[in-house]
């Protein structure tokens, strides 16, 4: 898994010169290595949320239940990520995008599901798969709604994404521990979980530090391991009951947890989520169209789009939750130098072949819950550091940009202070309203329109993507502004030439 010159050196040497660079067939051996390191990349991302919506759901001690969840979300991110490599031209961008799990629907999800047993699973996957044929109908005219998705609105929808997610690492930490205070029961974390947390983190952070490119990616399942391996002369594992989960996949298993429930409330939460999804995702197909040196336009970008929402579609069959393209491995592409959409490709079939064994899914959901809460620390806060991150290339000098961030964070903190806050609206309008991730879209998105849509003049000359940002493109990068968004749009024939990029 070396990116050593050496390396791409062999892997072009013994490979044909497609009219694509994308198009780059490598020998066998090279797919499989480079498809490996892909997955690798991105495992730990890929079955965060499945645990997170299984705790939430109270399938948390349920190896079965549990190893369904993760196996369906491998076994949905292999299918997206084949139709998006391979796929077809109006399915798929055909490029080297590995599609996964999101964690931008998470927050909404868990507030869907939560309950005992996974009874209300089949709400939040009716949601989910209505949300995706919406935004199914949404990619042919994704383009036009766009503008309205600026950086300003997604930085702050993934920052308040990411802070959203903070209590479920914190209640992870804490396992259901309890401790009296002031004369009342109140939720805490032992000395015990918080050293066990600590632990993980501290090995998360000295790989992250330590570890070069690819190894430093995978320090988070470094500390899952580590973490876990501490805890089991501590008395913290239980692995008695993994084998109450499925060794191989049974086709039976389909609609695990029932057949989806459609209700309007809990569509409307998802379909507002989708539009963030399908702006990140469009970031991201700019990204690696800039990376591999080929063209993107619009019929492109709809394609791609198309690949991300299948997931959605498809998901709630194998029990696993919205799909969007992986930030990560936009990065890793950028790190080794490797175009070809066929190692993708093959890591999609890696994805698929571990799928199939739900058991793997069991013996994640027997590590110790304080293990991934100091492992949900950094995946969760890495989502609000994208966010911050993309808001950092926002002009501040208008005061106005200042307000609307201060109004949509200020919004969605207050059900996350307060969670009965909204108590006396309807019940329809309090699902809704208690989730701040949507507080936050409805009051970005309206600001903007209000502050720099309406009265604002026209943009002019297309503008280049940003070449120095595209090696780190994270969640909602800004990739997608106007100017960004009429380039794409526009072909190599309507601009100039001087303003054309390479390799497009």
């Amino acid at each position: 898994m070396s990116n050593s010159p050496s390396a791409k050196d062999s892997a072009t040497t013994t490979a044909t010169t497609p009219a694509r660079p994308e198009d780059e067939k490598l020998p066998a051996r090279l797919l499989l290595v480079y498809g490996l390191q892909h997955i690798l990349t991105m495992y730990a991302g890929a079955v965060a949320p499945a645990l997170v919506v299984g705790a939430a759901a109270g399938l948390a001690n349920d190896p079965a239940a549990m190893g369904i969840l993760v196996s369906g979300a491998l076994l949905v991110a292999g299918i997206a990520t084949l139709l998006q490599t391979v796929g077809h031209r109006r399915l798929g961008a055909q490029l080297p995008i590995v599609v996964g799990t999101s964690f931008v629907p998470v927050s909404a999800i868990t507030a869907l599901a939560a309950g005992q047993g996974g009874e209300n699973l089949p709400i939040a996957f009716g949601a989910s798969m209505a949300a995706g044929v919406f935004g199914l109908i949404l990619t042919p005219f994704f383009g036009q709604l766009i503008r309205f998705f600026p950086p300003i609105v997604t930085g702050t929808i993934i920052t308040v994404i990411g802070i959203s997610l903070m209590p479920v690492a914190a209640r992870w930490i804490m396992d259901g521990s309890t401790t009296t205070f002031n004369g009342e029961q109140v939720d805490a974390a032992p000395m015990a979980n918080l050293g066990l947390a600590g632990l993980t983190l501290a090995v998360i952070l000295i790989g992250s530090r330590l570890f070069p490119g690819i190894w430093g990616r995978l320090s988070i399942l470094l500390g899952l391991l580590v973490g876990t391996l501490v805890s089991i002369p501590l008395g913290m594992a239980d692995f008695s009951r993994v084998g109450e989960a499925d060794i191989v996949f049974n086709p039976a298993s389909v609609f695990y947890f029932g057949a989806p429930q459609f209700q309007v409330t809990a569509i409307i939460t998802m379909c507002i989520i989708m539009l963030v999804v399908l702006t990140e995702g469009a970031s991201h197909i700019i990204a690696v169209g800039e990376i591999t040196g080929t063209k993107i336009d619009a019929k492109r970008i709809s394609a791609g789009l198309r690949a991300d929402v299948s997931g959605s579609i498809i998901g709630p069959i194998f029990s696993a939750t919205p799909t969007s393209s992986f930030a990560q491995n936009i990065g890793l592409l950028a790190l080794t130098g490797i175009r070809s959409r066929y190692v993708v490709a093959t890591g999609a079939a890696i994805l698929l072949a571990l799928g199939m064994f739900p058991v793997l899914g069991g013996v994640m959901a027997a590590i110790p819950t304080p293990v991934l809460g100091g492992a949900g620390l950094v995946l969760f806060g890495s989502v609000a550091s994208s966010g911050v991150k993309t808001l950092a290339k926002v002009d501040f000098t208008n005061n106005l940009n200042l307000i609307l961030v201060a109004s949509s964070i200020g919004v969605a903190i207050i059900p996350l202070a307060y969670p009965t806050f909204y108590a006396f609206l309807p019940e329809s309008v309090e699902l809704i309203a208690h989730s701040g991730i949507i507080g936050a879209a409805i009051v970005s998105i309206l600001l903007n329109i209000c502050f720099n849509v309406i009265g604002r003049p026209a943009s002019g000359t297309p503008a280049d993507i940003d070449q120095a940002d595209i090696g780190t493109a994270g969640p909602g990068e800004a990739k997608y502004t106007d100017q960004a968004g009429a380039t794409y749009r526009s072909s190599d024939s309507d601009r100039p030439e001087a303003d054309r990029t390479p390799g497009r």
